[in-house]
């Protein structure tokens, strides 16, 4: 039933593809400013509506992903400002427009491609816990431990090797 409401404007199977296929690389972005997962939860939540209010500006469709990662680090940097307490200035604010990626938006893209191939160069359980907390950020170590058959309390210990080793793997490939 059409309603004048800018909700009606998207597909429920189109918004629930779109979520799929970004929603995790949205919490991994917001998580990545070491936002709690409330203020993560914010991020992500603030980029999904500025998609919305935003939904009849798209130009090209094609771009969304690289618009709501954008978005999500600027929701993210704006929050991540707060909570240390520092004031927002004038251009600390978004532009709600659905602009074309930008040169960094390529260059993140090829960071993390960079990342995801040096993950795969590690063992397991590195690639499959690194990969959960980065697609599953809400994801419990109780959970995580019973998804790789790991004792709970070994899931911090692991997890900071493991980053550790993907960091130098990144880092190698970057000299």
């Amino acid at each position: 039933m059409p309603t004048d409401n800018s909700f009606a404007i998207i597909d429920q199977a189109a918004w629930e593809d779109l979520v799929a296929r970004f929603d995790g690389r949205m919490w991994a972005v917001a998580r990545a400013f070491g936002l709690s997962a409330a203020d993560a939860a914010d991020a992500v939540q603030g980029a999904w509506l500025r998609l919305v209010e935003n939904a009849d500006a798209i130009r090209d469709p094609g771009r969304i992903g690289a618009w709501l990662v954008t978005t999500t680090r600027h929701e993210a940097a704006r929050l991540s400002r707060r909570a240390r307490g520092e004031v927002a200035s004038d251009l600390d604010v978004p532009d709600t427009a659905l602009p074309d990626p930008t040169a960094a938006v390529v260059v993140d893209a090829d960071f993390g491609r960079q990342v995801w191939r040096r993950l795969d160069l590690l063992g397991e359980p590195c690639r499959s816990l690194i990969r959960l907390y980065v697609l599953h950020p809400e994801a419990r170590y109780a959970q995580i431990a019973v998804r790789l058959d790991l004792p709970v309390g070994s899931i911090g210990p692991t997890r900071a090797r493991c980053m550790a080793r993907l960091r130098a793997l990144v880092e190698e490939e970057a000299r």
